[in-house]
């Protein structure tokens, strides 16, 4: 045969000098789960408050991950209590209403909170667990109010313990793939990003009443993931904003929302956000420089195609975020788990969590004035890794 001459050695030469790609996060988690090894010190005694939306979400991760004891579940709701405790075999697991919430502030063996109820009471939580002696893992916002922010960072260096505000898109394998390529100068200078994100399943009237608005509720994941690709936060915001769906226009709230982000390096950033799309959680990146193109498209559950004489097609891409940005979750507990136990530093830090706040405000003033909105930034305000133009 003509290719006969190009066969190479046995596959069994150099076996032992193979390895995964870095990409390969889950065979790295292969790896540690049956190394004989011992990596990690003793399991992190927590305590969850609040069991919604993302309450849930980390309590599945928190008894999937071997590296936690779960210890407390702070939850108002009393009538779920029961059906919790034997859906998840929480034998050893102490309930507590929040009002009762100093008996796992004063519990001298356990070493973190996660906080995971409404936004208007995340601070209350926070500064009780932070003096208590607790790290800290919180659903955005820190606060409601700057001022607020300020005050829980503020007690979390106080008592020298970690305050981690959970952007959980920065953990997301293709989104941190996108910033570790991007930081490294591949694309050279970046000219624009632009994000899409729009929700699945329309979120209930009672939900978008405490939400804190869509640009504290949503639109601060896309700040926060385009200023950590670039590293820069913008100079000028510009917002045209409205309501499409009458019921979130009666609650003085917007659901279709168009943000172009100015930076001073000449980057400019594009964000496209919708309350609700019906054909799923439509979630999407592309980063543009001047050596190429980064792009990140939406994800389905399988890669099965079915093909017909006339179509083709494949399965629908995720319905909702917490099958979509799964991993993401999970990544994102390991990060959390190895600042506690191993005193690595946080990936998101007061710096950046105010600035977010900062830049969510500034969009809010766009939608209400139909102007630009300018941003000045002082060198206190810019995380280490960051660089104002």
């Amino acid at each position: 045969m003509a290719t006969l001459k190009f066969k190479g050695k046995s596959p069994f030469e150099d076996n032992d000098k193979r390895s995964h790609d870095v990409s390969d996060y889950k065979y790295e988690r292969y790896k540690e789960s049956v190394s004989a090894q011992g990596k990690h010190s003793a399991p992190v005694n927590a305590a969850i408050f609040g069991l919604g939306r993302a309450g849930s979400i980390h309590l599945a991760n928190i008894k999937a991950n071997p590296r936690v004891n779960l210890k407390y579940i702070v939850e108002a709701n009393t009538a779920i209590w029961e059906g919790i405790k034997n859906q998840w075999n929480l034998k050893d697991v102490t309930f507590v209403k929040p009002e009762d919430a100093d008996q796992v502030y004063n519990d001298p063996e356990l070493q973190a909170c996660f906080i995971c109820t409404p936004t208007f009471t995340h601070e209350e939580f926070i500064l009780g667990s932070l003096q208590g002696g607790k790290a800290v893992f919180g659903e955005k916002p820190i606060s409601q109010d700057p001022e607020g922010t300020k005050r829980c960072y503020a007690k979390a260096a106080e008592m020298g313990k970690p305050l981690f505000c959970a952007f959980n898109r920065r953990f997301d394998p293709s989104f941190s793939s996108v910033q570790q390529k991007v930081r490294s100068g591949v694309l050279g200078h970046v000219q624009r990003v632009k994000t899409v994100s729009r929700d699945s399943p329309l979120p209930s009237m009672a939900y978008l009443k405490i939400s804190g608005g869509i640009f504290h509720d949503c639109a601060v994941h896309d700040i926060d993931l385009i200023t950590w690709i670039l590293g820069e936060y913008p100079a000028e915001v510009y917002v045209a904003a409205n309501a499409q769906i009458p019921e979130i226009g009666a609650i003085n709230d917007h659901d279709n929302v168009a943000i172009t982000l100015k930076f001073n390096s000449g980057t400019i950033a594009m964000i496209d956000i919708c309350r609700f799309a019906n054909y799923g959680y439509d979630q999407r990146l592309e980063v543009f420089g001047h050596s190429g193109m980064l792009d990140v498209k939406n994800d389905t559950p399988n890669r099965t195609e079915y093909s017909t004489a006339g179509d083709t097609s494949e399965a629908p891409i995720y319905y909702s975020f917490p099958s979509r940005h799964h991993d993401g979750y999970r990544r994102e507990l390991d990060h959390f788990l190895d600042v506690v136990q191993k005193g690595e530093s946080m990936s998101v830090t007061d710096r950046m969590t105010s600035a977010v706040s900062k830049v969510a405000d500034a969009c809010e003033e766009s939608a209400k004035s139909g102007m630009p909105v300018k941003l000045i930034w002082a060198s206190e305000e810019i995380p280490e890794d960051y660089v104002q133009v």
